[in-house]
C-alpha cells in the first residue's frame, strides 16, 4: 500500500472491512426471561399515517425500505449488538446514517477492499434462500447473481437519481459466493449507497419478471412475508419460516423472527392513533407529537416511552429556478427575520424543539456545528427582527410585500398547524401565503416533477451528514425543493465523496452547511422532538426506529411479545 491509496484502505476502509466479520448482534435477556415465540405485533410506525408508495426497488422511492425491508434485505445492516438497549453507544434513530463501527453483513458474510484496480470483493452469505412463491418462484438459493441483476437493473431504471452510482464501473459475479465492485474512485458513501441506503433492497429477477410493483409478487429473503396489503389501511406480514437469521440472547442463540406477524397500521387521524395506542389496538406507536405525551402518561401510565429529536428538516423552500421574488437573497433573509422562531420553539413546541439542527442534526458528532458556533450573519436568521425584514423587503423592490402560492401536505398534522403560524408573522411584513393542502401522493409528484408552486413547506429527513447537502442543495437533486444550483457548491460536494479523511470531511461539511445557511434558500424552522411508546408486554425494544435507511425490520425481527403480559393486562 503506497500514498492516499494505503492510507485509504489502512483507515477509513479498515475499519469496514473489521466490520465485514460481524454477522449479527448479542442482546441481553430481559429480567432474565427467555425470548418467545408467536403473537403478533401492531405497529404505528414511524410514518403512520403514509401508506406504501411503492414495492418496486427500481421505483427510486424513498419509503421502500419501510414498507419492503421486512422481506427484502441488503448487502449491510446496522449492527444492534452496539445499540444502547444492548449496551452500546447509539440508539439507531437515524433515518439513514450508520456509524462505521455499527454496520455488519447481512446478505454478504465478509468484504474486503483491495487496489489495481480499485475493487471490493464480498463473500455473499450461505444458507440464504428465497422462499417459495406460487405463481412468481420456487425456493432456491440466494447467490451472487441476484446482487448483479439488482445493481444492473437499478443501474437502469429511468428514476434512477442523478449520478447515484457513478463512482462505480463495474460489478461482476465470479462465482455464485463471489460479488466484486470495481470502483472508479473513492467514495466516501460507497457502503450506504448501495450496500444499506434506500436504495440497496436486493431481488430476485423472478420477482421483477413477474412485476415487482405488484405486492402480490414480491418475494425477499428477509425474516417476513408481505401477505397483505390494504392501501391506506395496512401492510400484514407473516412470519418466513426458512429465514437465516439468528439472534444470542443470554448466551443462547434463537431463531429469527420471534413473532409470527407483524402489522403496520396506515392511519391518518392523528387523535385516531393515539386512541389506538391507549387502548391498546397498537402494540406499538413510533411517532407521538408532545401534545399527546402528558394526556397519554395519564391514561395509560404503564406505557414505556423514549424521546427522540426528529431526523427531519421544517422549512418553507423558496425557489429560486424561477422567476419571482425569491432569487433575491435580501426577500430570502427578510423572511427569515419576519418568523419568530424562539417564540416557536417555546409557545407552539412547549419547549420540545431545537431552534437549529438543520441541515445538519446533532446527532452527527464532528459534522454538526452550534449556532452560536456560526457566523455572526447566520445567527441573525434566527432572531426576530421584523422592522430589518421590511427594510430588506422595501430594498429589494417589495415595499409592501407580495403574495405567493405554498403547497404542504396535509398528512402532516404539524404542518397543517405551523404552516399558518408562519402565514400569521409573514403577513405582518406584507408578504401573503395562500396555502394549497394536498395529499401527500399529489404533493409528492409536484416537488419530483418541479411543478410546485413558488413555496413549498415540507420536512426532508437529514439522511447522513454529506447526503443531507447533496440532495437538497446539488444541481438537479429531485429532493431540493428550492431549485438551487450553483457550479461552484457542486464542485465542494464532488469534493467531498473523493476525500478519505473523515476530519477533513467534517470540516469541509461544516463550512458548506455554513454557507448554504447563510444563503437562505429556506426560511429555516426548529426541529421538534417526538416520542415513541409501547406496552410493557413489547420485549427486547428501546426505542430503536432504524438499523438502515429508514428500515426498522432486524428491529422488529429482535422483538417478542410475552402474551402472558398482554392477556393480563386485559388485551
Amino acid at each position: 500500500m503506497k500514498g492516499l491509496k494505503g492510507a485509504l484502505l489502512a483507515g477509513a476502509m479498515g475499519a469496514m472491512m473489521l466490520a465485514g466479520v460481524t454477522a449479527g448482534g448479542a442482546a441481553r435477556a430481559e429480567n432474565g426471561q427467555k425470548p418467545q415465540y408467536g403473537g403478533s405485533l401492531e405497529i404505528g410506525t414511524v410514518y403512520v399515517t403514509l401508506t406504501a408508495l411503492s414495492w418496486d426497488p427500481a421505483d427510486f422511492n424513498w419509503k421502500l425500505n419501510h414498507d419492503t425491508g421486512m422481506f427484502y434485505e441488503q448487502l449491510f445492516a446496522g449492527d444492534l449488538s452496539k445499540s444502547k438497549k444492548a449496551g452500546g453507544p447509539y440508539n439507531f434513530v437515524p433515518d439513514a446514517w450508520l456509524p462505521t463501527d455499527a454496520i455488519r453483513g447481512e446478505l454478504i458474510e465478509s468484504w474486503e477492499w483491495k487496489q489495481d484496480p480499485l475493487r471490493v470483493e464480498m463473500k455473499v452469505r450461505k444458507g440464504v434462500v428465497f422462499p417459495e412463491k406460487p405463481g412468481v418462484m420456487k425456493k432456491r438459493d440466494f447467490t451472487a447473481e441476484d446482487i448483479l441483476f439488482t445493481f444492473n437493473r437499478l443501474n437502469k431504471s429511468p428514476k434512477r437519481l442523478l449520478g447515484y452510482f457513478d463512482h462505480i464501473e463495474k460489478v461482476e459475479a465470479p462465482d455464485p459466493h463471489t460479488v466484486v465492485f470495481y470502483m472508479k474512485h473513492y467514495f466516501a458513501e460507497w457502503d450506504y449507497q448501495f450496500g444499506w441506503g434506500y436504495y440497496s433492497a436486493i431481488h430476485p429477477k423472478e420477482v421483477a419478471d413477474a412485476g415487482a410493483t405488484n405486492w402480490k409478487n414480491v418475494n425477499g429473503t428477509g425474516p417476513f412475508m408481505l401477505t397483505d396489503f390494504i392501501p391506506g389501511n395496512s401492510n400484514t406480514y407473516t412470519k418466513n419460516p426458512d429465514y437465516w437469521g439468528v439472534e444470542k440472547i443470554g448466551g443462547q442463540e434463537y431463531k429469527l423472527p420471534f413473532v409470527d406477524k407483524v402489522t403496520y397500521r396506515t392511519i391518518k387521524d392523528e387523535a385516531t392513533y393515539v386512541t389506538a395506542l391507549r387502548t391498546g389496538k397498537l402494540d406499538m406507536l413510533e411517532n407521538i407529537r408532545w401534545q399527546n405525551v402528558d394526556s397519554l402518561k395519564k391514561s395509560a401510565p404503564q406505557l414505556k416511552w423514549s424521546r427522540w429529536l426528529n431526523q427531519s428538516g421544517t422549512f418553507m423552500a423558496m425557489r429560486v429556478d424561477v422567476d419571482g421574488p425569491f432569487k433575491d437573497v435580501r426577500v430570502r433573509r427578510a423572511l427569515n427575520y419576519a418568523v419568530n422562531k424562539q417564540e416557536i420553539v417555546q409557545a407552539y413546541y412547549n419547549g420540545n424543539a431545537e431552534l437549529f439542527a438543520y441541515p445538519q442534526h446533532p446527532d452527527y458528532v464532528g459534522y454538526f456545528e452550534p449556532l452560536d458556533k456560526q457566523p455572526a450573519s447566520v445567527q441573525e436568521l434566527f432572531k426576530y427582527d421584523p422592522a430589518k425584514a421590511k427594510k430588506l423587503l422595501a430594498e429589494a423592490g417589495f415595499p409592501k410585500g407580495f403574495t405567493t402560492k405554498v403547497q404542504v401536505c396535509s398528512c402532516n398534522a404539524d404542518h397543517m398547524d405551523l404552516l399558518p403560524l408562519v402565514a400569521g408573522y409573514l403577513e405582518q411584513v406584507g408578504v401573503k401565503l395562500e396555502i394549497q393542502p394536498m395529499e401527500y401522493g399529489a404533493f409528492l409528484s409536484a416537488m419530483s416533477s418541479k411543478t410546485m408552486t413558488p413555496a413549498y413547506f415540507m420536512n426532508n429527513g437529514h439522511t447522513n451528514p454529506i447526503t443531507t447537502i447533496r440532495k437538497s442543495f446539488g444541481t438537479g437533486q429531485m429532493w431540493n425543493p428550492s431549485g438551487w444550483s450553483e457550479p461552484a457548491f457542486d464542485k465542494k460536494i464532488d469534493e467531498v465523496y473523493r476525500e478519505p479523511d473523515e476530519a477533513k470531511r467534517q470540516k469541509m461539511l461544516r463550512e458548506m452547511t455554513t454557507e448554504i445557511v447563510d444563503k437562505a434558500p429556506y426560511i429555516w424552522l426548529p426541529i421538534p422532538y417526538n416520542y415513541a411508546a409501547w406496552w410493557p408486554w413489547v420485549k427486547n425494544y428501546d426505542g430503536e426506529l432504524r438499523a438502515g435507511a429508514v428500515r426498522p425490520a432486524p428491529i422488529y425481527a429482535r422483538i417478542w411479545v410475552d402474551q402472558e403480559m398482554k392477556k393480563k393486562m386485559g388485551h
